[in-house]
Order: structure tokens, then sequence, then C-alpha cells
């Protein structure tokens, strides 16, 4: 949600900041735009997508400049409300959204300031350049300034005359690439692999002073602060397109590699062992009596999947939590719970807030599953299991959900280990399917051509119903998401003995009706709930086992997995979905990587 890039340097930055907007389009935004200093002040703006920004930019050079792509919160998307905003002789930019704003600007226009723009960012530069008559030092004026902001903020700031770009954070993300010619900042590693793989991840509060030759960086304190630098792992390779026609494509088909990535700490292992969480888990998880999991979006349908598995592995309570609900109710704590946060990118700002709401209750078993290690999610956090999806683009999230689901498995063998509810033979059975795992949904991809003859059966129509059972209720809950964002088809999810009680009032030859058919326990009960629908005249389309003897005839479309999964099954359910609603999109002609209205990593509530 909303991109930053900044850059000093000894060359002409104005390609770097371009490419690295175009690397954050994924962020979900609805304007870009650039300052730059040359020496003056020059400042280009425009709506819609990077590629015209970058048409102004042609031939421009300068050495100094920051850069943006805004996803609209205060005030529709217009030129006059995208940033940098300017005041006096200093641009900004900001993500994220200042909650007191509304107070700021009534003491800035007393002050004879004026407002081009209705966004909450302009108050920054206003107040920066009021602070300035005071504290003339920009970085002095800045630290000033963000103690006065309340809510969450990642800002860049540059000043006329100032051969320095000045950044600080709070709540938002934001990190510094040290490179051999100058420095820069950015919102995600990825917009800087072009230049440097070195990193540091500015921390809660910091400010800090990019200069051509060096950087500094304060704390919230107020004092020096010393923060690690990290080397990226994360090759340009991994951002590119190469042979697919959108990153989502790309990224479901990478979804084998990502769970062979995720799942190589048990390659010989020949138990689970708690301390993949870890060095304190062990201690940790030995006294845990029940399971919080607090989520958003396609990372709560994960742990609604994983409450199966940790009730019926482990034997412990799990109950799964929308994080913008659970934050803001009165809730009973538990110092004996798990809490559990699971989050693609590590700074979902609802699910950090739940996270450091259920510390403030005494709650201090917590845990993250995140994809992203430097993340403010996984720093919040007593213990850690890192995702290795790499990155993750496209806005409808696919491989970080698999990798999730694959987390939280190993997280509920863990737990029945520890609670001695695995035997021997179940263990080494549990092991060597997520060993399996990725060559089983190799199989499950060679599907697509049959699934995208599907999508054009029904990419016509206006409304969706999917329906599961059991572990696959949350995954026919992804299938929905997943048609709705980016195909833009209204699509809802119900667990299927749920027809009678409502939703089988809407079915009809107009409401394709998709359903995922596991051979498992529920299988016969699903089979009448089918024979319910196709008795109102609804088309229904079926992924099932080999074995679930569904078959074909007019009106029922079935489409077999290669092979039963058992408990791991909706790890490989949820693959056609996911190809389902991008070949539907296809046929559509929507924007599959850049659903309207939606950001990638969602940094404000």
């Amino acid at each position: 949600m909303c991109g930053i890039v900044a850059a000093v340097a000894n060359r002409n930055i104005v390609p770097v900041l371009v490419e690295g907007l175009r690397k954050l389009e994924y962020r979900g935004y609805d304007s870009a735009g650039l300052a730059l200093l040359d020496p003056g002040l020059t400042r280009l703006r425009s709506v819609g997508r990077v590629a015209e920004l970058a048409a102004q930019a042609e031939g421009k050079a300068a050495e100094l400049g920051i850069a943006h792509t805004r996803w609209a919160t205060h005030g529709v998307p217009s030129e006059k409300n995208a940033h940098p905003h300017i005041s006096g002789g200093l641009a900004v930019v900001h993500n994220g959204i200042i909650e007191n704003y509304a107070e700021l600007k009534q003491e800035l226009l007393a002050a004879g300031y004026a407002f081009g723009s209705d966004t909450d960012t302009e108050v920054i530069a206003h107040l920066i350049q009021e602070t300035l008559k005071s504290a003339p030092d920009l970085f002095a004026a800045v630290q000033c300034v963000t103690r006065r902001l309340v809510g969450a903020y990642a800002i860049a700031v540059l000043r006329e005359g100032e051969e320095r770009i000045v950044v600080a954070r709070h709540g938002a993300p934001l990190l510094l690439g040290l490179g051999t010619d100058g420095h820069y900042a950015a919102s995600d590693a990825s917009a800087l692999l072009q230049v440097t793989r070195r990193m540091v991840y500015l921390e809660e509060g910091d400010v800090a002073e990019l200069g051509r030759a060096g950087y500094r960086i304060v704390g919230a304190d107020g004092t020096a602060a010393a923060r690690a630098v990290h080397e990226s792992t994360l090759s340009a390779d991994a951002v590119e397109l190469g042979e697919y026609r959108h990153y989502m494509q790309k990224e479901i088909f990478e979804q084998p590699q990502a769970l062979a990535a995720t799942l190589e700490m048990i390659g010989g292992a020949q138990t689970f062992s708690a301390n993949l969480f870890g060095a304190a888990a062990p201690e940790l998880l030995a006294d845990v009596k029940s399971v919080l999991i607090i989520a958003c979006g396609t990372s709560y349908h994960a742990g609604l999947v994983a409450r199966y598995w940790i009730e019926q592995l482990a034997g412990l309570p799990c109950t799964v939590e929308v994080a913008s609900e659970y934050r803001y109710r009165v809730s009973v704590p538990n110092p004996r719970q798990l809490v559990v946060a699971i989050s693609q990118s590590g700074e979902t700002a609802d699910t950090l807030a739940s996270v450091k709401h259920a510390k403030a209750l005494g709650m201090g078993k917590t845990l993250a599953i995140c994809n992203v290690p430097e993340s403010a999610i996984v720093r919040e956090c007593a213990l850690r299991f890192l995702t290795r999806a790499g990155p993750e683009i496209g806005v409808a999230s696919t491989k970080a959900f698999t990798t999730q689901l694959a987390a939280l498995f190993l997280l509920a063998a863990t737990l029945a280990k520890q609670n001695g509810r695995l035997t021997a033979g179940q263990e080494a059975a549990h092991l060597a399917s997520l060993r399996h795992l990725p060559v089983a949904l190799q199989k499950v991809l060679a599907l697509e051509p049959g699934i995208a003859e599907w999508a054009g059966l029904f990419a016509d129509k206006r409304h969706a119903l999917f329906l599961g059972r059991g572990p696959h209720y949350p995954i026919a809950l992804e299938g929905a998401l997943k048609l709705k964002e980016i195909s833009y088809i209204h699509a809802e999810a119900y667990p299927a003995g749920e027809l009678k009680h409502g939703p089988l009032a809407l079915v009809d030859a107009d409401m394709p009706v998709i359903s995922v058919a596991p051979n498992d326990a529920l299988l016969e009960k699903l089979k009448s709930n089918l024979k319910e629908v196709a008795a109102r005249g609804g088309e229904l389309y079926v992924f099932a086992d080999g074995d679930s003897q569904v078959e074909a005839e007019a009106g029922l479309h079935v489409l077999r997995l290669p092979e039963h999964y058992g408990a791991l099954s909706p790890v490989l359910h949820v693959v056609p979905l996911q190809l389902l609603a991008y070949h539907a999109a296809l046929v559509k002609g929507t924007d599959v990587d850049k659903p309207r209205n939606l950001a990638k990593s969602v940094t404000v509530e």
C-alpha cells in the first residue's frame, strides 16, 4: 500500500527512482510522482500507471530525489493529491495515515499556510516548514515533527540547498540501501536490488539522514542508533516476469519450489522439532494449552484450515480471529495461549497491532509466520517461522498461502508431538507427505488446460457460489476471494451443509457452483449437497480426488486431482481454485496483478 523510493548518489538517480517505483507497483496505487533537486526543486506527478510518470521523466537528470506511488486514503485519486507534496522549498512523500491531521491542519491554517490537496500528507510538509523557523536544521525539524504525528507513517524529505534526504518511520515499513555510489531508501528491498543488496531495516521511531558518502540513524529516544546491515538474498530475476504473462500466473507455478524451500529444514528430519520455530520454542511451547491465530484476508483463511489441524492432531483448542476485529473487542486473556500471527508481508497493520494488544494483555507466547525476515511482525514476536515463498508481486496471494499452510501443518504436528499425540508411524507418514508435497502440487498444475476451459464457461456470470466441508470450507472461502479479487465476479463461499439454510435460494442456471470434493470422511455428505444443487438447475464444477466417485453428467463438470492427500489435501485443492480465478480474469480482460481498489501490503487500518 503506497511505495517510497529515495536516492542520493554520484549518478543520475532518475532511472533508479522510476525503476524502483515499477518494482513497487504490486503494492497497489492510483497515482505516482517524484521530486528532484538539480539544483532547484522539480516535481512531476501523474494519475495512473508509473509508465505515465516515466514518460514525463524522460531526459531528466538529478543526483538527489524522492519518488512515490499513492494508494488513495485522504482525497480522491488526482494529480493534486499525488505525492510529493511541497511546502516552500521542501518536498515530502509519505506512506500511512496521520490520525491527528485535522487538528494539525487547523493549526497550520491559522499560521497562514494554504493547502492545495485533500491529503493528510500535506500537513507533514507544512509542519516541517513551520518547524524550520525555530529549528533550522532539517534533520532536527523532522525529528520534532514526527513526535507530533499520531498514526502510521514512513516519510522521505528533501529540501532545496541540502545535499541529503531525511527519512523516518513509525508503523509503516522503510529500509535503507547502502550503495557504492550513494545511499537509498525504499518501502521494499525489491525496489533497491537494482543498485545494492546491502540493506538496513529501520525500527519503530527511527529517523535517518542519507548522504552520498554516509548515513546516520537516531532512534525513537533521540540517541544515535546502530542497526544491523543485512545482505539481501533476493535476486533481481525473482521479481521479473520471465516467460509468464502475469505475476499471479508465475507465482502459482512457483508454488512447488516455494514449498520445497519452506520445507527444506525437514528434508532429512526423523521427527518434528520445536526448534523449527526458534531456539526458545521448546520451552515456550511446552506450556501451551490453547492456540489463538490472528490474521487478515488470505492469511486468515490459512488460519481457519490450521484450526482443524491443531485441534485434530494436537488436541488443543484453537480460535481464529480477524485481526481488525480482535484488536478492538474485549477478550479474555490467557497467558498459556500461543498467539500465532500470520502475514505475508509482516507489516499488516491490524495484525501487528493485534500482536501488541495480546502482549499488553499478558499473552507473551507469540509466534510469527511470515515471508519477510526483518518485518515488524517478525521482530515483535518471541518465535518465528519464515515461509520461503520469495517475493510475491501479484496482489492476489497464491504461493504465500500454500507456504503458510505448510508452516501451520508443521506447527500442528510439532504441538501434537510435544503433547504425546503422534505415534512413530504417524510422525513418519506426516514427514513423508510433507516432503512429497511439491511433487504432488506439480501434478495438480498440469490440470491448467481443463481449468482454463471451465473459466470460459462462466466468466460472463455475475455471481458464483463455492462449497466445501471440513478443512476444505476455508479453501472454498479462499477460492471465492480469489475470483472476486481479480475477475470482479461476486462470489460467496459456504460450508456445503449450510445450503439448505439460505444459499440454496440463489441457485439457478445463472449461478455456477464450484465445489471441492476430496475423498474424505465428509464425501458422502457433500455428494448429497451437490444433488441439492443439481435438482435446482444449478451448473456444478467439482474438483474431485481420483477416487472420489463423483461422475460427470449434464450440468455436472468434474476435474480430478491426481491423488488424494489426506490431511494435507487443502494445500493441493486450493491451487485449481487459484487457476480458475486467474483464467476467468483473463477471459474478462481485467488487470490480474493490480486489481482495482486493492493493495498488496495493507499497512494502514
